[in-house]
């Protein structure tokens, strides 16, 4: 759209794509980047996450890279440029929000906005216990159910935690997944480098800590974990030819 498809002055591009979609969400992707650029490759979020997290994606060691956004979580075991094991989960940030949305009207019969759930995930959301923060408070404004007036409750850090415990759960649950159906010389390597986190979901308080005590793993979470993904696209790109055999036509 913004190239408006102008012929020997398009672009290159490279577009990051869940690695769980489906051929058919494949080619979409690829035939909306054709509008407007002369070549258009694809690569998925996890393998674009790593490198920009600067991992070793193409040397011969297994890397586990998490990339938790706001649709969909990415888990993934990369060795020599390659997936070779992943899942895709479409649970993240967003479904972090709603179960935030549906405590607050189950508990207090509360109704408030998907800001305003990112908000309190943000202010006071944690995912391990805490006993300094756990107590930290936050007022929050929505609508009463019953009496259909605005009012406003305080919540704490605790149980905001217990209202985010499902999605998670399943998070962890991915994870743990991934890591059974790991090769077992690859997960020799994971054990000796660890789990590393990225996206904008990786920055809830406590997650690390969380995915270690269940893992038995050391965790660790990328440095810019919100821009790992495009940074490593980007990456990518300036370096099409050293990630060719990484990168999807």
């Amino acid at each position: 759209k913004c190239n408006e498809g102008k012929g020997l002055l398009a672009p290159r591009i490279v577009i990051g794509i869940p690695s769980g979609i489906t051929s058919v969400e494949r080619r979409a992707v690829r035939e909306a980047g054709l509008a407007g650029a002369r070549e258009v490759y694809l690569i998925d979020e996890p393998v674009a996450a790593a490198i920009g997290a600067s991992l070793p994606v193409t040397e011969p060691v297994g890397t586990m890279i998490v990339d938790i956004g706001g649709g969909t979580t990415e888990v993934a075991v990369l060795s020599l440029g390659g997936t070779v094991v992943s899942e895709s989960l479409r649970i993240a940030g967003d479904e972090i929000n709603d179960s935030i949305s549906t405590y607050l009207k189950k508990k207090h019969s509360m109704a408030v906005g998907e800001r305003t759930a990112e908000k309190i995930k943000i202010k006071i959301g944690s995912a391990f216990p805490d006993d300094n923060f756990d107590n930290t408070s936050f007022e929050v404004r929505g609508l009463h159910l019953s009496s259909g007036l605005p009012r406003s409750i305080t919540l704490t850090s605790g149980e905001i935690r217990e209202a985010m415990a499902d999605p998670l759960n399943k998070i962890v649950d991915s994870i743990k997944r991934t890591l059974e159906r790991t090769p077992p010389e690859l997960a020799a390597d994971i054990y000796n480098t660890g789990i590393y986190l990225a996206g904008g979901g990786s920055m809830l308080r406590g997650l690390d800590k969380r995915i270690s005590l269940k893992t038995d793993l050391p965790v660790y979470i990328a440095e810019d974990p919100l821009q790992a993904v495009v940074r490593g696209t980007g990456i990518a790109l300036k370096n099409i030819d050293r990630f060719r055999t990484i990168l999807l036509k």
